[in-house]
């Protein structure tokens, strides 16, 4: 089975180009999506109280993200920290996901992973793709998404690679500056390459 990884800065369009590949039959997990998981009630979230404090929690017995995620960014030691404790259990996801996607048969799949050269982890795939804008557009795009203002949108792109260093590793790069119709076409050009 071909394993492709989709990675990019924040808002540089990725998950919308997972989107349409998922729309175009490929088979896709998002990482973003298991960490939500992991967040919720259970073990990573005990775990993660352990080490900032049951202030963390909320009602349910999850995390606060917002509250959380006001730490981790302002807190490289703290980021860090949490980082060791959800990665590894992102990636165990991941390749049992893949692993049951290749038994059934399955040519190909997709893991959206935002922090995929961070953690080292690109080796795991045999294709990796860069969803990829303007760095400025970046910062438009997560203060309008996330109600942030401009220093707290730059402080969650400082917590990660340069989107032109993620580019500069990939095997294709899907440039997102432009309208729908052109994201669509390099997509639709990708997967007919890919798959």
């Amino acid at each position: 089975m071909r394993r492709i990884a989709l990675t990019g800065g924040i808002a540089t369009g990725k998950s919308y180009v997972r989107r349409r590949l998922e729309a175009l039959g490929l088979p896709a997990i998002d990482a973003d999506a298991v960490v939500h998981e992991l967040l919720g009630p259970g073990p990573a979230a005990l775990r993660i109280a352990g080490r900032f404090g049951k202030a963390f929690l909320d009602a349910a017995g999850g995390i606060d993200r917002r509250a959380l995620g006001r730490l981790v960014f302002s807190d490289p030691s703290a980021r860090a920290d949490l980082e060791a404790i959800l990665h590894p259990l992102v990636y165990e996801r991941i390749a049992q996901w893949m692993a049951g996607l290749e038994v059934a048969g399955v040519g190909a799949a997709l893991a959206d992973i935002p922090l995929l050269f961070e953690t080292g982890h690109e080796g795991d795939f045999d294709v990796v793709v860069v969803a990829a804008c303007d760095p400025e557009a970046q910062v438009r795009r997560v203060m309008a998404r996330d109600r942030l203002d401009e220093r707290a949108a730059r402080a969650r792109l400082a917590a990660q690679w340069p989107i032109a260093r993620k580019a500069a590793a990939a095997d294709h790069v899907i440039q997102t500056d432009g309208t729908f119709e052109e994201t669509d076409r390099q997509v639709d050009a990708l997967y007919r390459l890919l798959v």
